[in-house]
């Protein structure tokens, strides 16, 4: 099915820039017409400079105007797919903007915002072994993107098994945790389309990136385990078409899938590997990230370690390796 074909059942694309180049490029805002004349989006862009021209003019090109926006769903509480929701909802009259409760306080002005979280960040690398300074920079470089987007006042809930309904397109919701807690995909099992935001991308790795619990403990969320979870999800349904957060559509999701499975599997035994050179007193992680990525700079090092983390608490839950969690910088060991 084309993008054209899709338009005329009332899905559009439009692709919005955003400044995060390990993104995989513009974050795809998607328009459902309703069978009222209105719109549901899923996904609202950053909603800030280029990335507010660049929906408005969509918008034009479309002959459509944020104002009949009726409902907005967020797939996940990340800043460039949630940025433009509250301005959009505004402009709508209050339109309801919806997302999976697991990444409520993400979007909400409810939650923590960047300075309530930053002390449990700076905790955990210390935990992870990474130097004051380095932390230092990452901490400065999360606040500089997280300024760049609004939060929304009163979200409300969307779940698994919930529809969206467009004039000739009837989505359930899946979700898929792994990327974020709470994505949240869009599934038209008759015509076997998938809408899976960052769940599923086509030339790039989704970022497991850490979370820690409410109080800032550890512990709380293991994102490349349960991502590998919902891959297997992904790879049971029968799909025709991707529609990704990021990038062209795509078809052989199944492909993807092994890809990303391959790449996954070859990282892991690259730490395998550099934890047993380590011998009995274990590595840091922050050791084993600048192994992985030595030319990466201070500021890259939220996405850096993540990427080790995640793979790290992979490879201990298949029995791999074993972390010495007694001690002030957290050492993993080969499993003995």
């Amino acid at each position: 099915m084309t993008e054209a074909e899709l338009a005329g059942l009332g899905l559009h694309r439009i692709a919005v820039p955003i400044p995060f180049l390990a993104a995989g490029g513009p974050v795809n805002v998607y328009l459902l017409e309703r069978a009222d004349g209105g719109l549901t989006l899923f996904d609202a862009g950053l909603g800030a400079g280029a990335a507010r021209a660049a929906l408005a003019a969509g918008f034009e090109a479309l002959g459509r105007h944020p104002e009949e926006i009726r409902a907005i769903v967020v797939s996940h509480g990340h800043l460039d797919h949630f940025g433009g929701a509250a301005e959009l909802s505004e402009r709508a009259g209050g339109a309801p903007v919806q997302v999976h409760p697991a990444d409520l306080l993400k979007i909400d002005e409810r939650g923590p915002g960047w300075a309530a979280r930053r002390p449990g960040v700076r905790a955990h690398f210390a935990r992870l072994g990474v130097p004051a300074e380095v932390s230092l920079a990452s901490e400065q470089a999360g606040e500089r993107a997280y300024g760049a987007a609004r939060r929304v006042a009163g979200a409300r809930p969307i779940a698994a098994g919930d529809v969206v309904e467009g004039r000739a397109l009837r989505f359930e919701v899946l979700h898929l945790p792994g990327h974020t807690p709470g994505l949240v995909a869009l599934h038209e099992p008759r015509l076997r389309l998938l809408v899976p935001a960052d769940h599923l991308l086509q030339r790039i790795s989704p970022n497991p990136l850490i979370e820690l619990g409410p109080d800032g403990a550890p512990g709380y969320f293991q994102p490349l385990v349960t991502y590998l979870e919902s891959l297997e999800r992904t790879r049971a349904l029968e799909l025709e078409l991707v529609l990704p957060g990021h990038g062209a559509p795509f078809a052989g999701h199944r492909a993807v899938i092994d890809g990303l499975l391959g790449f996954y599997g070859k990282r892991q035994a690259r730490l395998a590997a550099l934890i047993a050179e380590g011998g009995g007193a274990g590595v840091t992680a922050w050791s084993l990230c600048q192994a992985l990525f030595p030319l990466a700079r201070p500021g890259d090092t939220y996405l850096t370690l993540s990427e080790t983390v995640g793979n790290l608490e992979v490879l201990e839950a298949t029995g791999t390796i074993a972390c010495r969690r007694d001690q002030p910088h957290w050492r993993y060991v080969a499993a003995r």
